[in-house]
């Protein structure tokens, strides 16, 4: 059939021009040649896809199908053009990266020499807010945030998820016991979150539904703070698996009431405003996370 992209940009032009000779300007092209090129297209489909008339053109049924699939294909070309344009150029300038400190430490640091010796050029700036903090105050160009997103002004990239663990260490559970059922709890020391109530909804399956609210014992508002406080054997914590994942695998903290857990995960996004656009150094730190995750 030998269609390229020539014929699908000659195509769409002349609809969305609406005249054979205003497309031709467009192209830069005489009208007959734009009459004639038309003419190919259709000779290689052998299907008309224009009805003409000496006033106006309509698409046959033929042509709507076409037009839809074509303009499909050249956005995609030109996505895969901008794409290698980007990788071909050297990303640099300053970069600002805010995230929650547990995921910053346990997910975004250890990655940073790597990142760094691929960028040389970006100046990287690290900050931490627990907190969900404007990004233009912060002068932050992109943050990461853990759970909902509940800002419309924010676009939001997906990077991951992580499971929630409900967990202790094994110096609590020998001198406090083994909760059995999530209703033992009450019995414990519960680690939870100061002004974050969703941190203190545990995902776990009881007779009132599949989510259980606590009293914490001992609050934090830090979500590392509550990891050294449980490793510290001072009671039992919900946390994500990306900051616990080492303690568990090392034997430092020990999951409990596995099969009570609704295996709920915490969605993972980073965010910036719909107002900017998205930087190359942006875009290759994106890239780079998400791999890593």
């Amino acid at each position: 059939m030998d269609i390229n992209s020539d014929d699908l940009k000659t195509f769409i032009t002349v609809i969305d021009s609406g005249t054979l000779s205003a497309a031709s300007v467009h192209l830069g092209q005489t009208t007959s040649g734009v009459s004639r090129a038309l003419s190919r297209l259709e000779d290689k489909l052998a299907t008309s896809l224009l009805t003409r008339t000496t006033r106006r053109m309509e698409l046959t049924e033929e042509g709507h199908v076409f037009l839809e699939k074509a303009r499909a294909i050249l956005n995609a070309m030109e996505e895969a053009e901008e794409t290698i344009r980007i990788r071909r150029q050297k990303p640099s300038g300053r970069l600002c990266v805010d995230a929650a400190s547990p995921f910053m430490l346990h997910c975004v640091v250890p990655h940073m020499a790597e990142f760094r010796a691929m960028y040389p050029d970006i100046r990287l700036e690290l900050s931490s807010n627990d907190q969900i903090a404007d990004l233009i105050e912060h002068r932050t160009d992109i943050a990461i945030r853990i759970g909902a997103l509940t800002d419309s002004t924010l676009h939001a990239r997906a990077l991951s998820s992580s499971p929630l663990h409900i967990l202790a260490s094994p110096e609590y559970l020998k001198q406090h016991g083994t909760p059995q059922t999530p209703e033992d709890l009450v019995q414990h020391s519960l680690l939870g979150f100061v002004q974050y109530e969703l941190g203190n909804q545990w995902p776990l399956r009881h007779a009132a539904g599949n989510s259980l609210p606590i009293t914490p014992s001992l609050s934090a508002s830090s979500g590392e703070t509550l990891r050294q406080l449980a490793l510290a054997g001072q009671g039992i914590v919900c946390l994500a698996d990306f900051m616990t994942r080492a303690d568990i695998e090392a034997g430092r903290l020990v999951k409990l009431l596995e099969a009570d857990n609704t295996g709920y995960r915490q969605q993972i996004h980073a965010v910036y405003y719909r107002n900017t656009q998205l930087a190359q150094r942006i875009s290759c730190f994106l890239e780079f996370l998400q791999q890593k995750l």
